[in-house]
């Protein structure tokens, strides 16, 4: 028996499932494993002490490499002054400062431990400012996994979603009839830096949908969220819709912020701090100070090393070569969000059952990939890495010519 099914026998008795949430390896191909031993740099190693070139990146928190040694320099020295206190260390307001010295539109944070605590922040905070209770969301869209936005119906009731609203990503249309039917209502609208819906095509979030919902917000006195939990930091340095000219009051940020280390920001404009300060938000372990460590050596590591663009780079070359590669294999691949966040998908392909088989040879020949979920780049990939990934494509195209309906 492997040391991966050694676990997974182990972990059925004493876990529900053997495992609970979307690191549940039973939603991958066969013969990915469950559990992993370390990680260094852009690779990982399973149980088993199998290595591969990590393009999932523990899901979007390892954005300058896994245990990048100035952040765990700084982690390292916090730890020996103490982590979880009675209340907060310095570098909270050291944090926090930063913070608001980077993001474009943040006049002050408040911190947390998930993305989820982030995005229910910023709506408890939103209905706070308005004295309002209807949120527009998009449908589809993953804000987190409490009851309100779950994506999960089991032991969701109908109230939890009390007070939202749906619209269609880009869609400014649907957009506007939904804050008509919230009426005067209306607390805020919560939306993803861009669309990545799991199982679909990822979407550049269009120019003119953004300004509209800026626009909509600020002639109906709602609070725009932007949810940038997964993309933060790796689309823009001050948030990432700076480059599309919009603001939001309120943004959620949680998985690159500390390179791994467990934490999550919310910030906001100044018009919002009263209503930051009346709602009550707090947690154990949210003013833990060794993730505050290592998400200010994170920022200083994203300015000085140019990682924003280095992402970028590397995963265009990713993105040419599969390209390339699929054209060679006569094989139907759609490759869409921004280089450094690439999804992968097959061509009438609704089952999986390429994207499956793509990423279990792949995973074979070295290569950790999604069949179905955005991936991720992180600044210790280079060059040689993304050659490795491009040759387990080659063994994944080869493997779905062996299969039929892969052209």
């Amino acid at each position: 028996m492997s040391a991966d099914a050694a676990l997974r026998a182990r972990a059925a008795r004493v876990v529900p499932g053997g495992m609970w949430g979307h690191l549940h390896a039973a939603r991958l191909p066969d013969g990915y494993p469950q559990f992993f031993a370390r990680a260094e740099g852009g690779h990982v190693w399973d149980a088993d002490g199998r290595r591969y070139v990590d393009l999932m990146c523990a899901w979007g928190p390892v954005v300058l490499g896994h245990r990048d040694p100035m952040v765990e320099a700084a982690a390292a020295r916090q730890a020996a002054l103490g982590d979880t206190l009675n209340g907060p260390a310095p570098v909270m307001v050291d944090l926090a400062e930063r913070l608001v010295d980077r993001i474009a539109h943040a006049d002050w944070a408040i911190f947390a431990k998930n993305g989820t605590d982030a995005t229910t922040g910023c709506v408890t905070i939103a209905r706070a400012a308005t004295g309002r209770r209807a949120i527009l969301v998009a449908e589809g869209s993953y804000h987190g996994a409490l009851p309100w936005c779950t994506p999960v119906p089991a032991g969701v009731t109908p109230e939890d979603r009390a007070h939202q609203h749906r619209f269609r990503y880009n869609d400014l249309a649907s957009v506007e009839a939904a804050a008509d039917a919230a009426g005067q209502d209306l607390a805020g609208i919560i939306v993803t830096a861009f669309r990545h819906d799991n199982v679909v095509d990822q979407e550049s979030p269009d120019p003119a949908f953004a300004r509209g919902l800026r626009a909509l917000c600020d002639r109906r006195g709602a609070a725009l969220i932007l949810d940038d939990v997964r993309a933060g930091f790796r689309l823009h340095p001050a948030g990432s819709w700076e480059g599309l000219g919009v603001r939001p009051d309120l943004s959620a940020f949680s998985k690159a912020l500390g390179n791994g280390h467990a934490i999550a920001a919310i910030t906001g404009r100044e018009a919002l701090r009263d209503a930051a300060a009346r709602v009550f938000l707090t947690g154990s372990f949210w003013c833990a100070a060794v993730p505050m460590a290592a998400a200010l050596a994170t920022l200083d590591a994203l300015a000085t090393r140019a990682v924003v663009p280095r992402l970028a780079a590397l995963g265009q070359v990713l993105r040419e070569g599969l390209a390339e590669r699929a054209r060679a294999f006569g094989i139907g691949l759609r490759q869409s969000g921004p280089p450094s966040m690439p999804l992968l998908l097959f061509d009438g392909d609704a089952d999986f059952r390429l994207g499956r088989a793509f990423c279990a040879a792949a995973a074979q020949a070295g290569a950790y990939l999604h069949p179905r979920h955005n991936m991720f780049l992180c600044a210790a990939h280079d060059e040689a890495d993304i050659a490795t990934v491009l040759d387990a494509a080659e063994a994944g195209f080869r493997a779905l010519r062996a299969m039929p309906g892969a052209g």
